[in-house]
């Protein structure tokens, strides 16, 4: 029986753009609530000058969080909604 799920390591690498065909950049990491296993937000490696000119939070180490609720689909590249991320 094949599942529809996507497998945490098969995200990793994949280049994350927005509706309109913007990138961003690729997911370095998923960050998720231990407690009850809800994905909160996407990780941005090598993230463009776009990416950086938005105002997403990042992490003390200064790397940008993609909310986890901002993401349409997930297949050959992580699909983003612009307006989610404002």
């Amino acid at each position: 029986m094949q599942s529809d799920k996507n497998q945490f390591s098969s995200i990793l690498g994949k280049m994350i753009v927005t509706k309109e065909g913007k990138r961003l950049g690729f997911v370095k990491d998923i960050l998720f609530e231990t407690k009850s296993g809800e994905l909160i937000n996407l990780v941005v490696k090598e993230a463009t000058m776009y990416t950086k000119n938005l105002n997403l939070e990042k992490m003390d180490s200064n790397e940008l969080l993609i909310p986890y609720s901002a993401i349409i689909a997930i297949g050959d590249f992580v699909i983003v909604s612009e307006e989610d991320l404002i």
